[in-house]
């Protein structure tokens, strides 16, 4: 019980912010180019208690997956056995191999991709490295890489496709690197990594471990396993350099007969998904010959289907746009849409539309149709526990875009689907009874799917009713570890080396003071102000609060004292 009870107490709070210090000098250090330094506090956050300790609760604790055994069958562990492993834990240059799993591909297609799943303790490991890797190569990735990264994703990427393309209609390189995990040179990875001998011994016994499938071992001479907590990472080393190579290609030159400078192209990666886009046809066919030969150097190629050129706004072999993310990224002339102006205001004679694809919206709807078959039998609150977390999870995604038309029609066709989800439990019963019975018309809110809890009237979620907000972009190169801790938690509304509540109130007043409506900077010295005092019988909850420079709240306080 002792072991347990030292388990369930551990200071998480104060294990995350020593990290973090260190992660935070590592990137530092690796910013400036001081290798010594990355590597000697590399070396500290390995050996460290608090590392180990934050590696083994992320695989045991906070992972989903954390119940997927490898080889050696275990799924879970005990407080008592995870002190134990955290005191296991070693570079040794040995690992164990993975077990393969197969999982369908989305979209549900008969083709299966492969996941190695490592074991628990290489997992911990795995995770511990990453706390030691990803800082010093987090001040070397470039500006527009976002996938598998900290305070980076989808709709970063998205959003930064907008601007390349908001002004000027662009052909495209729609890319996808054939089978990149499995395809990746180790040898030319490990090179590329260049870290010290026993981490690179460790990272070589982990790619060289094998795979079990089946009951028969098979060798593993290229790629990093899917599956294993340090494989984004690798995945994202190998392909760095892509945008500056493309940069390097065509640097930025002064056109005299424009009397305007001729951009480079643009290059915006998630993970194995890239596009380039440029104005001229001839550069973009060049940079996929670029990139070509660059890849192969990796032991990659370009997905011969799943890649090609295209237009954003005229039909270039039969394609107008691109699919990315699972938007549709487009232009349309001026006609259907109103012209987009630029930043004087001239008319540019198109509309640029970041809409959901039609294959994320069937599958979408091929999700909620399957959820509806395994509820023939359930009770409408069931269906609507099932629903509502899909029906929302899919709307926030696509908030971000031009969705309000795409949210109705979806609307409409789920009503049809809950009508003959409810005619089939009732053949006998008339329209007028079903509509009465699962819908609430006797409450004056028309055809809203609802059912009656002991806790009160359960309504089932509408996409329409999901807010369109734009995504602000992370700027530039930023990275969680910079220290800034205002900008990310006014992103991200949390924080390490920030109390929880004060991050929270960075994100809801979008880093400005409530008082004086100016941002906050670094620096500055920041207090949580009552909206009414306690004093006056105001309770100590978050939507009491508010962030006040502590000049602000000054004047504030005696401004209420009076």
């Amino acid at each position: 019980m002792k072991l347990m009870r030292e388990w369930r107490t551990i200071p998480w709070r104060k294990l995350e912010r020593k990290v973090f210090k260190l992660q935070t000098r590592i990137f530092k250090a690796s910013h400036r180019g001081d290798v010594k330094a990355v590597r000697r506090l590399q070396k500290t956050l390995i050996r460290s208690w608090s590392a180990k300790s934050l590696a083994v609760r992320r695989v045991s604790q906070d992972n989903q997956g954390k119940r997927t055994a490898g080889v050696d069958g275990i799924k879970s562990l005990t407080p008592e056995q995870r002190l134990e492993l955290v005191s296991q834990l070693r570079l040794l240059g040995r690992a164990k191999p993975t077990r393969r799993v197969w999982i369908p591909k989305p979209g549900g297609k008969a083709e299966k991709r492969p996941l190695g799943i490592p074991t628990l303790a290489d997992r911990a490991l795995q995770a511990l490295v990453k706390l030691a890797l990803e800082p010093e190569w987090e001040a070397r990735f470039e500006a527009n890489s976002y996938g598998f990264r900290p305070g980076r994703g989808c709709h970063d990427a998205i959003e930064a496709i907008y601007n390349g393309i908001l002004l000027k209609a662009k052909y495209v390189l729609d890319a996808d690197i054939s089978k990149c995990f499995d395809q990746i040179d180790q040898d030319a990875l490990l090179a590329k990594i260049n870290t010290f001998a026993t981490l690179r011994r460790q990272i070589r016994a982990w790619l060289k471990s094998g795979v079990w499938d089946q009951g028969q071992w098979f060798a593993t001479t290229t790629g990093t396993p899917q599956g294993g907590v340090l494989s984004p990472l690798l995945a994202n080393i190998a392909l760095h350099g892509m945008e500056t190579l493309i940069k390097q290609a065509f640097p930025k030159t002064w056109d005299a007969q424009m009397k305007g400078h001729i951009q480079p192209p643009h290059l915006i990666r998630y993970a194995d998904d890239f596009v380039v886009f440029h104005a001229d046809l001839t550069i973009v066919q060049q940079c996929q010959q670029i990139l070509v030969e660059w890849l192969a150097q990796m032991g990659l190629t370009l997905h011969p289907e799943k890649t090609r050129i295209t237009h954003t706004l005229h039909p270039h072999e039969g394609h107008i746009g691109f699919d990315f993310l699972g938007f549709t990224v487009r232009q349309f002339p001026a006609g259907k849409h109103h012209t987009a102006h630029n930043a004087y205001g001239t008319p540019l004679g198109f509309k640029t539309l970041i809409q959901p694809s039609r294959t994320s919206i069937q599958r979408h709807q091929q999700k909620l149709k399957q959820i509806l078959q395994r509820h023939q039998a359930a009770t409408q609150s069931q269906l609507i526990d099932a629903l509502n977390p899909v029906i929302i999870g899919w709307s926030n995604y696509f908030s971000t875009g031009v969705s309000s038309h795409a949210y109705q029609g979806l609307d409409n066709w789920l009503y049809i689907q809950l009508k003959n989800w409810a005619t089939h439990r009732h053949p006998r019963k008339s329209q007028h009874w079903i509509a009465h019975r699962y819908w609430l018309i006797d409450r004056d809110e028309g055809w809203t799917f609802a059912a009656s809890t002991p806790e009160g009237i359960q309504r089932l979620a509408r996409h329409s009713h999901t807010a369109i907000q734009r995504h602000i972009k992370v700027q530039g190169q930023r990275s969680v570890f910079d220290a800034d801790w205002i900008y990310w938690s006014t992103r991200m509304g949390r924080h390490p080396q920030v109390n929880q509540r004060v991050a929270r109130l960075l994100k809801r007043q979008q880093g400005k003071c409530a008082v004086c409506h100016l941002f906050f900077k670094d620096r500055d010295l920041l207090e949580i102000d009552h909206f009414i005092p306690r004093a006056q019988g105001g309770k100590d909850e978050i939507n009491n609060l508010q962030l006040l420079h502590r000049h602000c709240h000054d004047v504030k306080s005696a401004n209420d004292s009076r």
